[in-house]
This record gives structure tokens, C-alpha cells and sequence, in this order.
């Protein structure tokens, strides 16, 4: 992924107004990201813990998405597959986010729904730079580039239905 500036990420939201997106907050760590290593951009609103946010390059331009985790109270012995990159995590380590549809249908409260990682490092437990808490990824037959055009692809589909 291309990095980011916080002018570019504001700029890019799809499912919320001009004024959310400029009071959102964006992390302060931009020029630290390894952005070489990203499919997306995510982050947790450390002022809102159950908003995220994810922005990633569609179409050749940067997209954002602000979406809400749903409250879930899983003990730590559950376990959870995140639906972009397949990776499992105990407890909480998942979570369902949604995010509102773009333009109309926004509007009127249509959202739709993922189960990803809690933390949206999905391009980072693809490629091995984390591991996920107490817990390794099941190894796969893929190559890694194929796991990464996966975790894209799955997250090209979520984009899809916010538009549709």
C-alpha cells in the first residue's frame, strides 16, 4: 500500500460526512506504519472503543470506511476466524464491524457487517509480522501471495456490498 498522509485518509472516507471524518481521529504514528507490509490502513478510535476505521486504495484512489464493532462477551477458550485474512483468535481477538452503506442508503441506517481482526492487522498476520495472541495461524498450502490476493479480494467484496 502507498502511504498515507492524514490529509489523504480524511479525504477518503465513503460511509460518513466531511465533518465526522475531519473530527475522527488518525493515528499519530503514519510515518512509522510499515506501509510495504499493508493491504489496508485500520486502526481502533482510542477515544472510542467501538469504533474502527479502515482505509485502503480502490480503483487507484484511497477509500476509508468507518465502522463499529459490535459489543461481544467471548471467553477466552472460544475461538473466532476472521473473514479477510482467516486468521483465528481467542476470546475477542475477532470482532463483527459494521459500517454504514455509502451515499443514500447510509442515510436511512443500511449497514453491512464483517467478522475481522480486532486490531485490523489482517495484512500483518498474512505475512507472518505478527503473530495472533496464544495462538498460531493454521499453515496453509497458498503461497503467500496467494493469501494476500485472498485477504484483498474478501476485503474488495465487503467494499462491494457498501456500494451496492
Amino acid at each position: 500500500m502507498k502511504s498515507l498522509t492524514e490529509h489523504d485518509i480524511r479525504n477518503a472516507f465513503v460511509n460518513c460526512s466531511k465533518g465526522e471524518a475531519k473530527r475522527l481521529a488518525v493515528p499519530r504514528d503514519l510515518d512509522e506504519r510499515p506501509w510495504d507490509d499493508l493491504d489496508f490502513l485500520g486502526w481502533r478510535d482510542p477515544g472510542a472503543p467501538d469504533r474502527s476505521y479502515l482505509v485502503t486504495e480502490r480503483r487507484g484512489r484511497p477509500v476509508g470506511l468507518s465502522m463499529r464493532l459490535a459489543s461481544a462477551h467471548r471467553g477466552f477458550l472460544h475461538r473466532s476466524m476472521c473473514s479477510l485474512c482467516l486468521t483465528t483468535h481467542p476470546g475477542g481477538g475477532v470482532a463483527l464491524m459494521t459500517a454504514r452503506k455509502a451515499g443514500a442508503a447510509g442515510r436511512d441506517g443500511n449497514s453491512v457487517g464483517l467478522y475481522m481482526c480486532s486490531d485490523l492487522a489482517c495484512s500483518l498476520y498474512v505475512r507472518g509480522k505478527k503473530v495472533p495472541q496464544s495462538t498460531l495461524r493454521i499453515e496453509e498450502s497458498l503461497t503467500l501471495e496467494e493469501q494476500i490476493a485472498r485477504t484483498t479480494g474478501n476485503l474488495s467484496a465487503f467494499l462491494d456490498k457498501l456500494d451496492a
